[in-house]
């Protein structure tokens, strides 16, 4: 082997290892949402807010909302600011996709039209909040996406538990958002290992 070659190979292994010492380094938050006066502690989104300096890519990951048995699946979805998301129709009948505003500005409402089992139609949400999605051929469903400004984030399942994955070291403000509660806010500092972060939902 040439010299330069072994030079060349020498500078991508110490990259490599250097790349690998910092995933390394990312570390999780567990904890547990309990609520006060709401019936459920499930489908409460938890997530990072907004970290000064720091931006995003847009995920090219395009998760899937459906509509099947009369009813939004996921009830509640978590996404990062920029995502695609596909709306699927899964039942035998004709369904709509509306949102009449994202946290409260109308001026982001969007009807995505009705489509028959089988089709789907995505859009892009590049706007931070809550779209409140709802059928108008079928009032009485209704379903959550929850567009969070970073890509840290979870949904919580029937106890209220969540879990954040590969998160970098540093301090946060953890946020939480739900469909009867207020939101709630608590600082968090993320190490190497596993940070605690139990959080408290007041209706």
């Amino acid at each position: 082997m040439k010299l330069g070659q072994f030079a060349v190979k020498a500078v991508a292994a110490s990259g490599a290892v250097f790349l690998m010492a910092g995933m390394s380094l990312a570390g999780e938050i567990k904890g547990k949402v309990n609520v006060q006066g709401l019936k459920s502690a499930e489908n409460i989104a938890v997530y990072l807010d907004a970290i000064p300096g720091k931006t995003f890519d847009a995920p090219t990951a395009r998760p899937v909302m459906d509509q099947t048995k009369m009813t939004f699946s996921p009830h509640v979805m978590v996404v990062q600011v920029g995502t695609t998301v596909e709306f699927l129709n899964s039942d035998p009948v004709g369904h709509n996709v509306y949102w009449p505003s994202i946290s409260g500005n109308k001026k982001l409402a969007h009807n995505l039209g009705t489509w028959p089992k089988g089709d789907k139609k995505a859009f892009q949400f590049t706007d931070v909040g809550v779209a409140s999605l709802l059928c108008n051929v079928h009032p009485e469903m209704n379903g959550y996406i929850v567009v969070a400004p970073t890509p840290y984030f979870a949904v919580t399942d029937k106890s209220g538990n969540y879990e954040i994955k590969n998160v970098p070291p540093g301090k946060y403000t953890l946020k939480t958002w739900s469909e009867e509660g207020k939101v709630t806010t608590q600082e968090v500092e993320v190490g190497a290992g596993t940070a605690t972060a139990d959080l408290t939902v007041k209706k």
